[in-house]
């Protein structure tokens, strides 16, 4: 067949063959919710191919397990390639491996970004991508326990909840927000973000709701989704210009699927590229150095990389007790005895509970900075560990980086992992702005709500004495935030990978689906932003390939 005569020798052969209407490659936040829209068509057949194993881990789906998702082997690691020493970040990042990928290891907190976001999308090539041209599905995807609004909805699959559990400390830190001058707000979904609160999350009835929960088993058990989990696809395989098929090693034999309509790689911004540049969608001069054959030169795959970068500040507390105190096995047994007949507890606690937004330079259009309260230790990687005492940390996050990096396939072993290098704090800007926004946090932990329960810090192990020192503490430890983004750019112009509908430019048949088409990154974690994207990627599949409108709705 044609399908396979290009630059796939080593599938050739008599080789398992199945066919399906549309193939979704990656079980994530983007790739299971499109995967499941289509599906809810009965006449079309879809396959959603995931990397990782399914979601049946137990502590998957208790939020209190965070900092076992968060640092388990659920997790896929990349390598880093630091060209430069602007930042000493760690030189590894990881993508969730599991059916539901992020959304099955995140710390569920459910933020859209602010509307002016989704308008600076638009007004950079991603035409019809504006705030008001998403809304309708961030709305398609919510179900809300609390509001209802022009913004908010109830009846989506993707159940989102007021924090189940406070401790006291984080009602202690937001008030400390409020003293240090920043507005209480109650919604960082409203459209208006700037201000401190209480974060929802994607959580209910003390369950994470993933997207493996709330798309993908319904999908399956409802529509006949067919769900291929430890499935590593190698590469997409075209005939001439035409996507027809993925190359696939699932339980240690090859096998080629086809696709008889279109195919979506829904795979993330760091997998997506790479899957793209080793079917020959590149960068020609580096596919040809690394050897694959050119189906299409692309500039732009693999460019425009965008993570935010965080950094922790650790603190010892006094007599008061945080989530630490539930290390111990005694402690662990009883917080699971009271999850495990009430839902409810520390086990039900996402950790991450309070949550502010803030500006760092006063010529910000919109909040910079997000700020993250633990009332806890242990979750964060890379800090001094806190033995024999409880403390907390505070988060303090760049949500619009100006740096850019890149991601590269290894010319020596294309196959292995990427040569990513994500050139943190590369502009100038962004050290200023988390100078500044470290200033803040620890502006807002001298507060007398907060600070009242401090007994010392514990990282830094003391007070900066100017900002050259915070700049070093920032360079020391500043990290990815674990929402890399940009790297299949939406738009345009000759540097974007896809056009508005997602279709990848050069080929047919082929679109791209994940936080890899963001232009920018959204203010705030990436999660819902994926969702979205899903939802509108599924519904103009149905609308392009003429498929049922019933599917559609809500």
């Amino acid at each position: 067949m044609l399908y396979l005569s290009v630059n796939n020798n080593k599938f050739l052969g008599s080789l398992k063959m199945r066919e399906f209407d549309f193939i979704v490659v990656g079980g994530g936040s983007t790739g299971g919710v499109v995967a499941a829209r289509l599906a809810e068509n009965p006449n079309v057949s879809v396959a959603l191919l995931e990397e990782g194993p399914s979601d049946w881990y137990p502590w998957v789906h208790i939020p209190g397990m965070l900092y076992k998702t968060a640092t388990g082997g659920l997790l896929r690691h990349l390598d880093y390639n630091r060209s430069d020493e602007s930042s000493s970040a760690a030189t590894t990042t990881v993508q969730g491996q599991v059916l539901g990928g992020g959304s099955s290891v995140n710390g569920m907190v459910h933020v859209r970004g602010v509307p002016q976001d989704y308008d600076h999308w638009e007004a950079q090539g991603a035409v019809g991508w504006s705030f008001q041209n998403v809304l309708p599905f961030f709305l398609r995807a919510e179900g809300n326990d609390t509001y209802r609004s022009a913004v908010h909805q109830g009846n989506g699959p993707l159940k989102v909840s007021n924090p189940r559990v406070l401790h006291p400390l984080s009602r202690a830190w937001v008030q400390a927000c409020q003293e240090a001058g920043m507005p209480f707000n109650p919604d960082f979904n409203s459209g208006e973000q700037l201000g401190c609160g209480f974060y929802q999350t994607a959580t209910h009835n003390g369950r994470r709701s993933s997207v493996a929960r709330a798309y993908i088993h319904p999908a399956v058990k409802q529509h006949g989704l067919t769900v291929l989990t430890n499935c590593r696809v190698e590469k997409v395989i075209f005939g001439g210009k035409k996507a027809a098929g993925v190359a696939v090693t699932r339980d240690g034999r090859q096998e080629v699927l086809r696709a008889r309509h279109e195919i979506v790689l829904s795979a993330g911004a760091f997998n997506t590229p790479r899957l793209l540049m080793l079917s020959g969608i590149g960068p020609a001069d580096h596919l040809r150095q690394a050897g694959v054959e050119v189906v299409s030169d692309a500039p732009g795959v693999g460019e425009n990389l965008q993570d935010h970068m965080d950094v922790y500040l650790i603190y010892k507390l006094g007599a008061t007790r945080s989530y630490d105190r539930y290390k111990s096995l005694p402690m662990k047994l009883a917080a699971g005895t009271e999850y495990a007949l009430f839902r409810n507890g520390p086990a039900a606690s996402n950790i991450i509970e309070g949550g502010a937004f803030w500006w760092a330079r006063k010529d910000d259009t919109r909040p910079t900075i997000q700020y993250c309260f633990l009332p806890g230790t242990g979750v964060e990687s890379g800090v001094t560990p806190l033995h024999g005492a409880d403390g907390c940390t505070l988060n303090v996050c760049l949500t619009q980086p100006d740096s850019r990096g890149s991601l590269r396939l290894n010319v020596h072993n294309p196959s292995g992992k990427s040569v990513i290098t994500p050139n943190f704090l590369s502009h100038e800007q962004d050290m200023l702005r988390m100078i500044e926004g470290m200033r803040v946090g620890l502006e807002i932990m001298a507060q007398p709500s907060i600070s009242q329960h401090i007994s010392s810090l514990h990282q830094p192990s003391k007070p900066f004495a100017n900002d050259a020192e915070i700049a070093s503490y920032v360079r020391r430890y500043a990290q990815g935030a674990l929402h890399p983004v940009g790297t299949c750019r939406m738009g345009t112009d000759d540097k974007a990978v896809v056009d508005p509908q997602l279709r990848v430019y050069g080929v047919e048949g082929l679109r791209v689906a994940d936080a890899s088409v963001m232009p920018t990154l959204p203010s705030g974690n990436t999660n819902a932003a994926c969702i979205m994207i899903g939802e509108r990627a599924a519904h103009v599949l149905k609308v392009s390939n003429k498929c049922s409108e019933a599917a559609i709705s809500h």
